[in-house]
């Protein structure tokens, strides 16, 4: 373990899944608008690298990014995978072209999914394998039903969900254990409160997505600003403090393509609100 994580709480996703909180999230390795190769492969891949010199063993990823890019450049710059590395990857949106991401729950879709993404990570069985977002055009409980199925074959060890609402929530619940639950959540967008409130209750862990508002948080001024200036911190590392202090089950995955930016997310782990200050945050 090294400096920047060294003040780190660990998590047990799934009870057994022992996770640093802060995370990797690598959908920005991809190329622009999160679509093709990125203009840099080699720096995407010492960025992925880097990570984990620093700490982070949970990787986030899913097909739908490039499609296919993300996963593809894990497995070229980590594989054979560290012991205690968890990747953690999607499927349940699809890209028809750069512009759009569609919902696809079929069960059939779901299933072949599993399978490129586990040849794509040079994997037998996915750690955590999560349903990207629900399909309105597919009942959600057959959506879930069939990754619970691939995890009876052995394929997915724990599965969690992405996008849902707490009935979602509750009825994947009834139908398969769930240890995770990847949601839009930040300082300023705060809608997942009730479903992030559920997922302390069941000791689910709250992946949120978006944690710094693609960089918008760490430009909003404000109590951030002079909280940041109080800790001699960025307001980017105090945003994801505030996540981290908000509750133990959250696990923020920052992404980003830049190896400075990366060594800035993860060394948030070592910065500590006071409660002042958090609740001067929270009011924000």
């Amino acid at each position: 373990m090294t400096q920047a994580l060294a003040n780190g709480s660990e998590y047990r996703i799934g009870g057994e899944l022992a996770v640093r909180r802060l995370g990797f999230g690598a959908m920005r390795i991809t190329g622009p608008g999160v679509w093709g190769p990125p203009a840099d492969r080699a720096l995407a891949k010492s960025v992925l690298r880097r990570a984990l010199d620093l700490g982070v063993n949970l990787i986030d990823t899913a097909d739908a990014y490039g499609p296919g890019v993300s996963e593809e450049l894990i497995a070229e710059a980590l594989h054979p995978y560290p012991a205690g590395l968890v990747i953690a990857t999607k499927a349940g949106l699809t890209r028809p072209d750069a512009g759009q991401w569609r919902p696809n729950g079929r069960p059939d879709y779901l299933r072949g999914a599993l399978d490129a993404s586990l040849k794509r990570l040079k994997l037998e069985c996915i750690d955590l394998f999560q349903l990207h977002s629900p399909d309105p055009k597919v009942p959600f409980a057959e959506s879930v039903g069939a990754l619970a199925e691939q995890q009876r074959k052995g394929k997915i060890r724990f599965i969690g969900l992405s996008n849902v609402t707490t009935a979602q929530l509750e009825e994947a619940r009834k139908i398969v254990p769930i240890v995770s639950v990847k949601n839009r959540y930040n300082l300023s967008d705060r809608a997942s409160e009730k479903v992030l409130v559920a997922c302390e209750q069941a000791a689910i862990a709250f992946i949120p997505w978006f944690p710094l508002a693609t960089g918008d948080l760490t430009r909003s001024g404000g109590k951030l600003d002079k909280v940041a200036s109080e800790l001699g911190a960025s307001s980017g590392q105090v945003a994801l403090a505030w996540l981290l202090a908000r509750s133990p089950v959250m696990l923020p995955i920052p992404g980003t393509g830049s190896l400075p930016h990366l060594e800035e997310n993860c060394a948030a782990a070592s910065v500590t609100l006071s409660p002042e200050q958090w609740r001067s945050l929270d009011r924000s």
